[in-house]
């Protein structure tokens, strides 16, 4: 298998187990291998290493699982921090990390029940966990055991302070911002191309509470600008927020609760078409309020650019287009927000968009046969449109194609000349090219 299909496979959805292993104190402990966890010292953690075998025959050193080897942040920066949830129960997560025949892994697993976490895979290797190889080689992957359709009654305070301390010392050691363009859920991981959308995942999904998230990460959602700010925050009352949405795999209505999410509509009503992501719908089919279709919802702690206004409604830019949600009076449903925003420079009538950050094909070895380049997302940005972003995105493309680096180039990061950064498109993070656009301090 190579690297380039080696971009991250889900979980299977297979019920939940009960849970066998025994509550831990708080303290580090190694494995059998006598590798110790990479955790804070507040953490129950423990080290249980996902496979790293061939799965066929031995001749063949492209089939293997369930990681690369690398040398990071040596080699490639460690830029972000994916969320996931797990799908399974925690004790059947660590069995299919630890079979090769899976091709899946993360760096860690979280306990829903009294938060210890369990790492997998070192920091500086490459966990396949995020379905974009890019972000893949870029970032580090949590899992935490829940079902996404399940509502919250998986994240528990438990599961939110371990998964929180954690995050905290992860950035800290890779100098990772405490921002939701860098530290985001599956749900804002980006296709690697526009054919890729629909394999794309949402968890942790709608039920996974944002604002208290970050807010024991120490970044909570505060006004930071004059009302008359361009640049929101979106910030809706978990328990109050309370929303109705469709589990469409399974053609069932999950109950109204609480959540992160707020709808999205194409003029400012209810009766209003749901947001349609175009690179969701290719056939121009509405939105709607299935809690996998990601593009017609916003999640709390997302920021956005405001493109319009109307009576208990505000629009903004996403996707290339114009969304609305209600705010309506007092609902505190955004927050004004300074920081920096993206639009095109003058004279550009859009600027396209991207979900890897890869170097030119001129920029690698003339002998070298697997050049990776980005291909333009189904998105623009617009001129007279912005969006949140702006942070510089490592240009970097790392190959790994056998389990011994049996290959030339093999386990080589080759890092490119053209300045990215990222921006907030929509529910998912991207990437444009740094000479196509203008960043902008907004206040």
């Amino acid at each position: 298998m190579t690297s380039k299909q080696r971009t991250g496979l889900a979980l299977a959805l297979t019920g939940v187990g009960a849970l066998s292993m025994t509550l831990l104190s708080p303290v580090t402990q190694a494995g059998a291998d006598g590798v110790r966890p990479e955790c804070p010292r507040s953490l129950s953690c423990d080290w249980v290493p996902a496979a790293y075998q061939q799965t066929g025959d031995p001749a063949d050193k492209e089939t293997y699982g369930n990681y690369d080897t690398a040398d990071r942040p040596h080699t490639n920066k460690v830029r972000f921090i994916v969320l996931h949830d797990t799908e399974e129960d925690f004790d059947t997560t660590l069995k299919i990390f630890k079979n090769p025949l899976k091709q899946t892994s993360a760096h860690y697993v979280v306990r829903s029940d009294d938060g210890h976490v369990t790492q997998m895979v070192k920091g500086k290797d490459v966990a396949w966990q995020a379905g974009n190889w890019y972000l893949n080689s870029h970032s580090i992957g949590i899992e935490q055991e829940g079902v996404a359709v399940d509502g919250a009654k998986w994240y528990t305070p438990e599961m939110y302070r371990s998964t929180a301390r954690l995050v905290r010392y992860l950035a800290a050691k890779y100098d990772i911002p405490l921002d939701r363009q860098h530290i985001i859920g599956h749900d804002g991981v980006p296709p690697t191309s526009a054919a890729g959308t629909k394999n794309m995942h949402w968890d942790p999904g709608t039920y996974w509470d944002w604002n208290r998230f970050m807010a024991l990460l120490g970044k909570p959602t505060v006004p930071s600008a004059p009302r008359s700010s361009e640049l929101i925050t979106v910030s809706p009352d978990f328990k109050r927020n309370q929303q109705a949405f469709r589990d469409c795999e399974k053609g069932v209505d999950l109950p109204v609760q609480g959540s992160s999410a707020l709808p999205l509509h194409t003029a400012p009503s209810t009766e209003a078409p749901f947001f349609s992501d175009p690179g969701l719908h290719t056939d121009g089919s509405p939105g709607t309020n299935c809690v996998a279709d990601w593009g017609s919802k916003i999640s709390a702690t997302q920021q956005a650019v405001v493109a319009d206004h109307a009576p208990g409604w505000t629009a903004i830019w996403w996707y290339g287009s114009k969304a609305w949600f209600e705010t309506p009076a007092r609902s505190r449903n955004t927050t004004p927000t300074s920081g920096h925003v993206v639009r095109p420079k003058a004279g550009r009538t859009d600027v396209p968009v991207y979900g890897v950050a890869y170097p030119e094909q001129s920029e690698y070895p003339a002998d070298f046969t697997d050049k990776r380049v980005g291909a333009p997302l189904p998105y623009t940005i617009k001129a007279g449109q912005s969006y949140p972003g702006g942070g510089e995105a490592p240009t970097g493309f790392f190959y790994a194609s056998t389990i011994d680096s049996s290959y030339p180039f093999d386990h080589t990061y080759f890092a490119g000349g053209e300045k990215y950064v990222t921006v907030q498109i929509g529910h998912r993070i991207a990437f444009v090219k740094a000479s196509d656009v203008d960043i902008v301090r907004t206040r």
